[in-house]
């Protein structure tokens, strides 16, 4: 048996499960919302998988009769299969509305069960996200702070030597390959994108040749960390520019990617620029470009790309399961200076340029010091992550630090 592995969401959610009457949680497949949400409420609530043909067949002929042979308190997994339920469950809650936690949905399709959950549950339900695992949650360290939010000290969750760091990327960082590190890789995420092509991406109405979209995630996964041009990758590929942004739009509804807006002070520039693009999981990245050992990844041309995505990874997941909706931009000014990634912290900016080195240098930090003079009072510390290990001031309010203290 698998053992268990903390998830920083989870006292999020619990504390969700006693405010709301439903709570929704969404994430790619295999990002453990199943066995979270069995974890935590298997004592209290029921279960029901609606992924099953039957049950989803008895679901949708008769939603009242369902509900009734399975009721409050139970988790619904897979809901997504059944959008239909949702009205008849807003009519069960409107019952008892002063019941909190009656129902917990779980679903892998953020952009049909928002759409479903606003229209059908306003105010009713709690929408929480779970991606695979954060490094902290990797090595048990969940309650470990972000770098910028160490207080004088580390947020470093342990020692990484580079080759270990690059064999972790090319391994990715879902549940089951975390627990199990003798799976066989390229055959796990094989048959991963070939799931989730077949029963994820069939199921949506904007794709209809699956072998064309997945050449189009190929693709996109090649142009990792660079702007996405959607005009050149619909030419390459022979289909139409509004069938290339549809597509897209499955990618980050499926969770599939990341898209990195450049930062603006005029928030209406942020929304028409085009934005950077990254797959979401390194270890599907590797496999969809071919990447198969970590001598490979980290001395070839994605190198600089895969730590990006690493960086970007670990800082959207650790700030989602705080409940967190994380604010994460790139800068690049007409004259050159550009900046990997710019956090909003709220009160301040955190500049972040990436290296994929394992020795820094002052000269690597020129972006950072031209964004902290344009922006000058909101701007916060800036940090220089690296490949190697450690912590070194760098002046000018930059410290450099190792991928593990992240």
């Amino acid at each position: 048996m698998t053992k268990h592995i903390r998830r920083s969401l989870e006292p999020v959610l619990q504390r969700a499960a006693t405010e709301f009457p439903a709570v929704v949680l969404t994430g790619p497949r295999q990002s453990g919302k199943t066995t979270l949400l069995k974890h935590l409420f298997a004592g209290s609530h029921g279960y029901v998988s609606l992924e099953l043909p039957d049950v989803r067949a008895s679901a949708e002929e008769d939603p009242r009769s369902f509900l009734a042979r399975f009721p409050p308190p139970v988790i619904y997994d897979e809901v997504q299969f059944v959008p239909g339920l949702l009205p008849y469950v807003k009519e069960l809650i409107d019952e008892d509305r002063g019941r909190a936690g009656q129902f917990l949905l779980s679903g892998s399709q953020n952009l049909l069960l928002n759409e479903r959950v606003t229209e059908s549950l306003p105010g009713r339900a709690a929408i929480l996200h779970l991606l695979p695992l954060s490094g902290r949650e990797a090595v048990g360290r969940i309650d470990a702070p972000l770098v910028w939010e160490a207080e004088g000290g580390t947020g470093a969750r342990q020692s990484l030597s580079p080759p270990d760091l690059w064999q972790r990327f090319l391994r990715g960082s879902y549940p089951e390959l975390v627990a199990n590190p003798e799976r066989d890789l390229h055959l796990w995420h094989s048959s991963y994108i070939q799931t989730y092509l077949e029963r994820d991406v069939r199921t949506l109405r904007q794709v209809g040749d699956l072998t064309q979209f997945q050449s189009f995630l190929r693709a996109v996964a090649a142009r990792t960390g660079q702007l996405l041009n959607l005009s050149d990758v619909a030419r390459d590929l022979g289909v139409a520019v509004n069938t290339a942004k549809a597509w897209l739009s499955v990618l980050e509804a499926t969770y599939q990617v990341f898209k990195v807006r450049p930062y603006f002070a005029n928030i209406g520039k942020r929304l028409v620029k085009s934005p950077k693009v990254y797959i979401a999981d390194l270890g599907t990245l590797c496999h969809l470009t071919g990447l198969r050992d970590p001598g490979h990844a980290a001395a070839g041309p994605l190198a600089g790309p895969l730590m990006e995505a690493a960086v970007l990874g670990e800082i959207v997941k650790t700030l989602m399961h705080r409940g967190e909706r994380p604010q994460v931009y790139f800068w690049r000014t007409a004259a050159g200076a550009e900046v990997d990634f710019i956090v909003d912290a709220g009160r301040e900016l955190i500049p972040i340029e990436v290296k994929t080195m394992a020795t820094p240098r002052p000269a690597m930090t020129r972006g950072i010091r031209s964004f902290r003079n344009d922006l000058g009072d909101r701007c916060g510390p800036g940090f220089l992550i690296h490949a190697g290990q450690g912590r070194l001031p760098m002046g000018s309010g930059v410290t450099a630090a190792g991928f593990a203290e992240l």
